[in-house]
């Protein structure tokens, strides 16, 4: 079998590349190890987490809020299994839509472990044991990412786990420690200690969600603590035991011999994920990773082998879904002979936790570092309306702009539908707008991004009218 373009691991950087390589006319294929389509994200990642985390909220605004509205409900409690069933579902018919997306765009699946033999030739080791040899003109490398679990931290699947068992516990634990204050550990996090669960997290860094704006991060942390999330900074752990039914965590102080230990009924690993490029036959095409286990490109996402591409979390960059499409899209149209482009400074990054966190562009930390002349415009959920009227008052938004020209150079909220909110910020960004552009759009009244227009307003002159 001969392919114009083959793609090799099929979650949203693999199937958006290959159905815009097919929409190009390019005879494509894609090659999965596992059994069904989707990758990380779909299958044990995004859709699977933002389904609990919704669950969970349902269940803490019943069980925290629905009384100041007039609900009152009795016998409430967490239906486990049933959550978890819903979860399967929604993962299920996600994945089942990507197969019809396979057929209606006719690409090629082939199941089983793709690896190189020449740059031009993937072999696909089966199931069953068979193999199978392919020909391709170009390749697609987008093999994602997995878990970071140290050696020293005992991972055993049970009580020692990763995000991909914690999607699938059917009680309520007592008891979790999380080691990283990250993305994934705080979104799984919240979910739990939503639904009851004492949760301390252990992280290295002084601050949660680094990287990220830190006036929203401590919004986020602040919000978190009334839950009843417990919040050790500037800690590391030096052990990790495991028992049948507990698991015993050791942590050490920054800096410090003050050293303590946690008991706890699970033990998340949260630390970060690695290029996920075992047994692909990347040395049989002369393909060196570097330092961290990535694979090297160019601007135009290409190898140093010619034909063989590469996107996602298996090069530099942040491992965000929504990254490895738009990467995915410049491949194929790159490949068909287009000229796209990508601005890695305008790609949002999200915490889904509620409230949520969302940014885009520079934060304050890096325009300081760049010796950026900034100016700061920022409004609290608390003075809005519509997050009066939903309960929703924790958080602010914040705009930042160029001291001079006022082109809008970051966006970052934490707050509700935080998530969506930052698409205004992204477009606006897109076409250099300024503050003083944002802050004259009319937005509708009342609803969660007139907390944007304040925050423009308050860039532009201090301008905000609403506090």
């Amino acid at each position: 079998m001969k392919y114009d373009v083959t793609v090799i691991g099929s979650g949203p950087g693999g199937y958006v590349a290959a159905i815009r390589c097919a929409q190009l006319g390019l005879k494509t294929a894609i090659i999965e190890r596992y059994s069904t389509l989707g990758g990380t994200c779909l299958n044990v990642g995004c859709i699977p987490s933002k389904a609990l985390l919704d669950s969970s909220e349902h269940y803490h605004a019943a069980h925290e809020k629905f009384s100041q509205h007039g609900i009152e409900l009795k016998d409430l409690k967490v239906n486990m299994p049933q959550m978890i069933k819903r979860k399967n579902e929604v993962v299920e018919q996600t994945v089942g839509g990507l197969n019809y997306l396979m057929k209606k765009n006719n690409i090629t699946i082939h199941q089983g472990h793709g690896s190189f033999v020449g740059p031009n030739r993937i072999s696909i080791a089966k199931a069953d044991g068979s193999t199978e040899e392919i020909e391709t003109d170009k390749t697609i490398i987008a093999t994602g990412s997995k878990p970071i679990v140290p050696a020293a931290f005992n991972y055993d699947k049970k009580r020692v786990i990763t995000s991909t068992e914690a999607l699938n516990i059917t009680e309520v634990p007592k008891r979790m420690v999380i080691i990283g204050g990250g993305v994934i550990g705080l979104e799984l996090g919240s979910v739990y200690a939503r639904l009851g669960t004492e949760i301390e997290v252990v992280e290295f860094m002084d601050r949660i969600i680094p990287g990220m704006d830190a006036d929203c991060a401590k919004e986020l942390q602040r919000a978190m603590q009334k839950i009843g999330v417990k919040f050790h900074l500037k800690h590391q752990v030096t052990g990790v035991k495991a028992s049948k039914n507990k698991v015993k965590v050791d942590v050490q102080k920054r800096d410090s011999d003050t050293a303590f230990s946690i008991e706890a009924d699970y033990c998340l690993v949260s630390i970060g994920r690695r290029p996920y490029t075992d047994n692909l036959g990347l040395e049989a095409i002369g393909i060196q990773t570097d330092e961290k286990g990535r694979i090297p490109v160019d601007d135009h996402l290409a190898t140093s082998v010619p034909g063989v591409y590469a996107i996602g979390d298996v090069i530099r960059g942040a491992m965000l879904a929504h990254k490895a499409e738009e990467e995915g899209v410049l491949v194929a149209e790159t490949i068909a002979g287009q000229h796209p482009h990508i601005d890695y400074n305008l790609i949002p990054n999200v915490v889904y936790t509620w409230p949520e966190v969302a940014g885009v562009g520079r934060t304050e930390e890096q325009l300081k570092a760049e010796n950026i002349p900034f100016k700061v415009g920022k409004f609290p959920f608390k003075a809005l309306g519509r997050a009066r009227a939903s309960t929703d008052t924790e958080g602010l938004v914040k705009v930042l702009a160029h001291q001079q020209t006022d082109e809008i150079l970051g966006v970052h909220i934490t707050g509700p539908r935080a998530a969506d909110m930052i698409a205004e910020g992204v477009a606006l960004m897109e076409f250099r707008a300024s503050a003083e552009d944002a802050a004259r759009m009319s937005h509708a009244h009342p609803t969660y991004t007139e907390a944007f227009k304040e925050a423009a307003l308050a860039a532009t002159d201090n301008r905000a009218i609403h506090i």
